[in-house]
């Protein structure tokens, strides 16, 4: 990609060499620093952007990185096992007022620069921020976006989370300034760098990492700088997050097509690999849950069962069940060994997040949600009718639209999240907590969602978990 960016770089005579840049930016930097300004002021030099965000670090400083010299790792995407953090003995409670970022917060909410995309592979939330969204400087109160960056992250942050950031678009016109940058990373303290999991740079310049680089003696914590990682290509992404439920800005789709005509890359996944998936008559995970049903002549996915009944038996009273993340390769190969149709026995496993985080994976890796893609335009609309309409216009989704096969499996799994809620003095999973978890699991559209969606999604699971005996009837 670097050889790309170069050649795309403008040359202009009154554009100051990335060598240059860096030199200049790195005193003006350490100079702020010293005087104990930079946070208080913005003012700080403008760096020249070509309009594609490209790179401006010079060769010294990248080689410098590439040696080791910072604590960000570049290249490969795929961790070796998640972080784990302590965990919060007080889990919060996400803010009751869905639609405030379409009141309070309208003016920053119009551009669409961040977005909620569900969760990933390892059942985490995923926070999607969009550089080519940020409008020309001139036409956003920076300040406002950072109250509206904090009030976004303040619903999601007591659970795990990962952060995907698109950088391409980036230019000179729409960049915030340095010190802006530098109190953003102040003001967003261990509270939400705490369950931050992963943060994905994709498409990233030499600028970001310099940029990284200049950061590095305000990030105290290695293991912070260990949850960083760049991805040069969409398609990397398609490991660790569900793509079809990315909120991916044209542009970038653009620029990563151009990226790969350029660069030809290898592709990660296997024509062999894809059809062995679709032709395996053991596999659940990514297929159709009737598929599921069908091969192996069952009424609850054996995947379903399984976690369910081990969590019942030892997990009710632990403490974030269905809020912590599970060890990546443990996670897998559990998969792995559910698809080939074997039996998994979590007791020799020991670790109570396995079962907790395969069952959530499961459901959202379904090719269609357990609530099917139909009902999902009539649940958003739930909220406008009135309280005692809502009760019986659920009753008939589920008498007269919901196939009969869904709803067993749905009912199985709402009766023991009442269950799970009973126990919510000890695991701190009450109602809301669950429905935070569980909302985009259950239910999802065929493109891609937002802040205001995902809300009423939240609702609805809470709504069946604390409707349970009136809604399940049939």
């Amino acid at each position: 990609m670097s050889s790309t960016n170069e050649q795309g770089l403008q040359n202009k005579t009154d554009t100051p060499s990335g060598e240059e840049l860096s030199s200049e930016l790195l005193a003006e930097f350490h100079e702020a620093n010293r005087d104990n300004e930079l946070f208080a002021s913005t003012e700080d030099p403008e760096f020249e952007f070509d309009e594609s965000g490209l790179q401006l670090a010079s060769k010294e400083d990248l080689a410098r990185e590439q040696a080791g010299e910072i604590a960000f790792r570049s290249g490969a995407i795929t961790p070796e096992g998640l972080i784990e953090d302590d965990f919060e003995k007080e889990l919060g409670t996400p803010s009751d007022a869905e639609d405030n970022d379409e009141s309070e917060f309208r003016d920053v909410a119009q551009y669409r620069i961040l977005e909620v995309a569900g969760d990933d592979t390892y059942g985490r939330k995923v926070i999607v921020a969009s550089a080519c969204r940020l409008p020309p400087s001139s036409q956003i109160n920076h300040e406002r976006l950072m109250e509206y960056l904090k009030y976004t992250l303040d619903q999601y942050v007591e659970n795990d989370y990962v952060i995907v950031y698109f950088h391409y678009g980036l230019t000179s016109k729409n960049k915030p300034k340095l010190g802006w940058m530098l109190q953003m990373y102040r003001e967003l303290d261990r509270k939400y760098k705490k369950n931050l999991k992963a943060l994905y740079l994709v498409h990233p310049t030499n600028f970001i990492k310099l940029l990284l680089n200049i950061f590095k003696p305000f990030i105290s914590s290695a293991k912070f700088g260990r949850k960083i990682m760049y991805v040069d290509y969409l398609h990397k992404l398609k490991e660790h997050l569900h793509f079809d439920q990315l909120v991916v800005p044209s542009l970038v789709l653009e620029h990563d097509a151009k990226i790969l005509s350029a660069q030809k890359p290898s592709y990660p996944y296997s024509s062999d690999e894809s059809e062995a998936a679709v032709h395996n008559p053991k596999q659940q995970f990514g297929v159709k849950l009737q598929q599921i049903l069908q091969n192996y002549k069952c009424v609850i996915p054996p995947v379903v069962e399984t976690c369910v009944e081990f969590l019942r038996k030892n997990a009710l009273d632990v403490e974030g069940i269905f809020r912590r993340s599970a060890n990546a390769s443990v996670l897998k190969d559990v998969q792995k060994r559910f698809n080939q149709g074997e039996t998994v026995d979590f007791d020799e496993i020991n670790d109570v997040h396995i079962p907790a985080v395969t069952m959530k994976t499961f459901l959202r890796d379904l090719q269609e949600p357990i609530l099917t893609f139909d009902l999902y335009q009539p649940v958003v609309r739930l909220h406008t009718l009135e309280e005692d309409r809502q009760l019986i216009e659920v009753q008939r989704l589920f008498r007269e639209e919901l196939p009969k096969e869904n709803y067993i499996i749905l009912k199985y799994i709402i009766h023991f999240l009442t269950q799970v809620s009973q126990y919510s003095d000890s695991n701190k999973m009450n109602t809301v907590n669950l429905a935070i978890v569980f909302g985009p699991n259950l239910l999802w559209p065929k493109g891609q969602a937002n802040l205001s969606t995902i809300g009423h999604l939240n609702s609805f699971a809470a709504y069946l978990i604390d409707n349970y005996t009136q809604l399940f009837v049939r």
